[in-house]
């Protein structure tokens, strides 16, 4: 549903179109919104997606707009781009009024991510009482009649090892998926640490012949832009507020915007689980990984290969496993 709000911070104000889980501005919008000419920011928008920052297929959107030309008023198709365009663009202009409206695009976002949970919030507990009844093994059918004993106790176990993602699983097919509380804080490493880190895995790379000298070599300021952004401040308070989604956005944006001319999946998978390390939650309690080699593997290549568009359901998953 595409709802309609006025950007009151600005001056005359500016109506922005609030669709799904994102924002959307024309062109001559974002040039109004940054105070600058249409040209220069045509100029970003070419940087950004010639260098493969972000997929234009996932992030413009063709809308059908009445404009006034002269006396007429003419119905166009234009171009308006998403939220993670904005940003993008407001980095590279990196003014005052740039981080404004990060500061309050952010916040009406959570407001109306926070509403939207809040209509599904008695549904979810009414689908999660139903499954926990399902599972109790007094209340339980009998899993298959031709079962023996042992095997219908071996099916009973199975179900309840793997009940979470039974779960979790149900909560992305009725479309409540959600954030869970999480850990509070998160300690990202500086710019220069990264790199050092970086460096150390491009040299074992290179010993064993797995990588190139192109393998994390950076573009532009690509690493210290997904750094920045997953320290920002929304009123003074963390955007990323808790270690689960600093992982999970970490780990997504390295995969995604490809700051590196080779090596993002290796360098993104390798970040993520080096970020979990420093803040001691690499393992669980009995000493096991929290995700094991496979299974790095496995999520990463999943981020890679998933459409743009499933980002905010992506990153629920991993905060939701990271959380477990």
């Amino acid at each position: 549903m595409t709802e309609l709000i006025i950007y009151q911070e600005h001056p005359g104000d500016l109506e922005i179109c609030l669709e799904g889980e994102t924002l959307w501005l024309s062109l001559n919008q974002i040039a109004n919104l940054f105070g600058v000419n249409k040209s220069a920011i045509s100029k970003h928008l070419k940087r950004i997606y010639d260098s493969e920052e972000l997929a234009k297929e996932a992030t413009v959107s063709k809308k059908e707009t009445v404009q006034q030309e002269g006396a007429r008023n003419v119905r166009r198709t234009i171009d308006y781009y998403n939220l993670d365009v904005i940003l993008s663009v407001g980095y590279r202009i990196n003014s005052g009024q740039a981080t404004q409206f990060r500061i309050w695009a952010t916040k009406i976002l959570r407001e109306h991510l926070t509403r939207d949970w809040a209509k599904n919030r008695q549904r979810l507990a009414t689908m999660v009482h139903k499954l926990e009844t399902a599972l109790q093994p007094e209340q339980q059918t009998d899993p298959e009649p031709g079962l023996s004993q042992d095997e219908k106790k071996g099916v009973m176990r199975v179900i309840s090892r793997y009940t979470r993602t039974f779960h979790l699983l149900q909560q992305y097919d009725e479309g409540v998926l959600t954030d869970p509380k999480g850990e509070q804080g998160g300690v990202l490493p500086a710019i220069n640490e990264a790199r050092n880190s970086i460096a150390t895995l491009k040299t074992y790379l290179i010993q064993q012949k797995e990588a190139s000298d192109l393998f994390g070599r950076e573009q532009e300021e690509g690493l210290a832009a997904i750094l920045g952004n997953l320290e920002q401040t929304v009123l003074g308070e963390p955007a990323y507020p808790t270690l689960e989604a600093k992982a999970a956005h970490l780990l997504y944006f390295v995969i995604k915007n490809h700051p590196f001319s080779d090596g993002n999946k290796r360098t993104g998978a390798f970040l993520f689980v080096n970020f979990l390390q420093r803040n001691q939650r690499l393992y669980h309690s009995n000493g096991q990984p929290i995700l094991n080699d496979i299974g790095l593997a496995a999520l990463t290549l999943l981020i890679a290969e998933s459409d743009p568009k499933a980002k905010e359901t992506i990153i629920r998953l991993v905060v939701n496993m990271l959380a477990g």
